[in-house]
């Protein structure tokens, strides 16, 4: 019988070979591939997600973290594309024009696809027109910037403005977060939703998505 704890606790650890190790078992067991994905990956990302945010685990251990989780993934994915699984929703990720951090932008991915969700990076340096045409393509109702200086942060109301002038204010969410931000910021550009570390943001966004689902 598949164990999904243990394949929790190596993903937690970063063990990627014995994940997909796992993963595969529970494939050949027959167990459907969501399930496989929401109680062996999932679970395990998600309590990463808590200790990053309590500083008991660090950046380096949840870049070890998800790259077990993708390797897993991996195996999945067709499986999932096959049973017609649909991600639980799309985000538009970068980091604004300007500013090309994207540590801070990469550990939300990454949690956010702990969550469920598909991301599309658009990378760092992103212009506003960037985010808009790429949530227009992508049909995707949730933006999010990343901004590392004060400099560049500033970049975020172009991305408001932007949304407004292309008539998608009401069909868009716009969540912003970064060393600099606030939420007096997010309050004083009319963004939606300020988030103050990756895991949160994730969170955030999860819940987004179910109550728009």
């Amino acid at each position: 019988m598949a164990d999904f704890e243990k394949c929790s606790q190596a993903l937690q650890k970063g063990q990627a070979k014995e994940v997909v190790a796992l993963v595969q078992e529970a494939i050949d067991e027959g167990i459907d591939a969501k399930t496989i994905l929401e109680e062996g990956l999932m679970s395990g990302m998600s309590i990463i997600g808590v200790k990053f945010k309590n500083n008991e685990v660090f950046v380096p251990e949840v870049l070890i973290a998800a790259r077990a989780m993708n390797m897993g993934a991996a195996l999945l994915k067709p499986l999932l594309m096959e049973a017609g699984v649909k991600a639980k929703g799309k985000a538009i990720l970068g980091t604004v024009k300007g500013d090309l951090h994207d540590i801070g932008k990469n550990l939300v991915r990454m949690m956010m696809e702990g969550k469920g969700i598909e991301v599309i990076d658009v990378g760092t340096d992103v212009a506003p027109e960037k985010y808009i045409a790429k949530a227009k393509e992508e049909n995707a109702n949730l933006i999010c910037c990343s901004a590392l200086l004060t400099t560049t942060m500033t970049q975020m109301e172009n991305v408001v403005k932007g949304v407004i002038d292309e008539g998608m204010r009401d069909d868009v969410t716009i969540m912003i977060g970064g060393a600099p931000v606030t939420q007096n910021y997010c309050d004083s550009i009319g963004a939606d939703i300020y988030s103050s570390d990756a895991a949160t943001a994730a969170e955030v966004a999860s819940d987004f998505f179910d109550k728009s689902a």
